[in-house]
């Protein structure tokens, strides 16, 4: 368990770097403010995630529990649906997928949920410890 969230924590933080950068250079003068915002809460969310992900990996060394384990599941489903869905809601028009902004809509609070349960299941991990 601690090296599949390890590699999926390092997988999802390197494309949190690479993923900003492209967003603060190449996209800087193709989005407008409001889409530049939900691509800068993209990659801070993913962020945030990360470091979620690395508590798993830490708190698995010392306690390999159900709860532990499904954190890191919700915590990796979260950053893909949440910061995901954020990633083409903001650049939709550049990539020309407009007419899935109304499915891609309802994915987001799907991943918000999933961070939110991520977060129940670490706690109660660390109330076994």
């Amino acid at each position: 368990m601690q090296k599949t969230f390890g590699i999926i924590a390092s997988v999802y933080g390197m494309l949190a770097v690479v993923l900003g950068a492209f967003g603060a250079h190449a996209l800087k003068t193709k989005l407008d403010a409001y889409h530049h915002t939900i691509y800068e809460k993209a990659v801070s969310y993913q962020f945030y995630h990360v470091i979620a992900l690395f508590a798993v990996v830490f708190l698995a060394a010392k306690l390999e529990t159900k709860s532990v384990s499904l954190a890191g599941y919700f915590f990796s489903t979260g950053i893909l649906f949440f910061s995901g869905s954020l990633y083409l809601l903001a650049t939709s028009e550049i990539l020309g997928i407009q007419s899935l902004t109304s499915i891609l809509g309802p994915i987001t609070p799907i991943g918000g949920l999933c961070f939110i349960i991520g977060w129940i299941l670490l706690l109660i991990s660390f109330t076994k410890l």
